[in-house]
């Protein structure tokens, strides 16, 4: 049983295109622009920004999800004016930020998925730290269609999911892939049925949230980077992340729970 959400205060309260709530550790944030399919424009992307670098001290896990029949549906094109050269890389390094904040950030993010997961919508998902896809999730990336490319981090981060071999077809075929097709090509960790997403992502930002803190923030700090460094650098970035972890005073109290047996043993599921 989940406990009930009740709305942020401050300034988290204050950001109209999101509504944010939190039960005890764990921070709940909707994307609220229903009737836009909630695509993204640059106040939306403002203000995620300013939700994940604003986070309150106690949260230890973020929920993401999507307000009405859908997740995203990326940019929101009716507002897509003309740039020159300068002002699209700005444009483009605004939601870089802002999705930074997502995968860079404070504590881990989970992104609960349904209906369209598309463009800059999928951008987003895939910098969230875990996926939950219901039957009625879709991803594509449309931009080859529309004359654009990706710049909200998506060539950087979907193909360290799937390859890149499949986000070329993706981008290049207009493809679209369902819930099970995402999950086998590793775009999503896990499956339910529709209704269940915001469930079960809660459920495993609860579980995230009991985690050491310094545990997850290596976790989501670390793991990119050491898959990024040759191997013997990857294998010292390790040794430190480790140390680092390990002695805090959070981890060697629980270090101490599991040797006097006042912790469980991993067990099959």
């Amino acid at each position: 049983m989940h406990p009930a959400f009740t709305p942020a205060t401050g300034l988290l309260a204050e950001l109209d295109l999101l509504r944010v709530e939190v039960a005890g550790p764990v921070l709940h944030l909707r994307l609220m622009r229903p009737a836009k399919r909630n695509a993204i424009s640059d106040p939306l992307i403002q203000q995620l920004h300013t939700a994940f670098v604003n986070l309150p001290s106690e949260t230890r896990a973020v929920v993401v999800s999507g307000e009405g029949e859908h997740f995203c549906a990326g940019l929101d094109l009716s507002e897509l004016v003309a740039r020159d050269i300068g002002d699209g890389v700005l444009h483009s390094r605004m939601w870089h930020a802002a999705f930074d904040a997502v995968q860079f950030g404070r504590v881990p993010v989970v992104a609960a998925l349904h209906g369209a997961v598309v463009g800059g919508g999928l951008e987003l998902a895939s910098a969230c730290h875990i996926r939950v896809a219901e039957d009625s999730a879709y991803f594509g990336l449309p931009e080859g269609q529309r004359g654009i490319f990706v710049g909200g981090g998506g060539s950087v981060r979907i193909p360290r999911l799937i390859g890149v071999a499949r986000m070329t077809d993706l981008m290049l075929t207009g493809r679209v892939y369902d819930a099970d097709e995402a999950f086998n090509a590793g775009l999503v960790q896990y499956r339910v049925r529709d209704g269940e997403a915001l469930s079960k992502a809660v459920a495993l930002a609860q579980r995230i949230a009991t985690n050491a803190p310094m545990s997850n923030y290596a976790v989501m700090h670390a793991l990119p980077r050491i898959a990024d460094q040759a191997q013997s650098e990857g294998l010292f970035t390790e040794s430190l992340m480790a140390a680092v972890a390990e002695s805090t005073p959070d981890a060697q109290e629980r270090l101490r729970a599991f040797l006097e047996k006042r912790a469980g043993k991993v067990v099959k599921s």
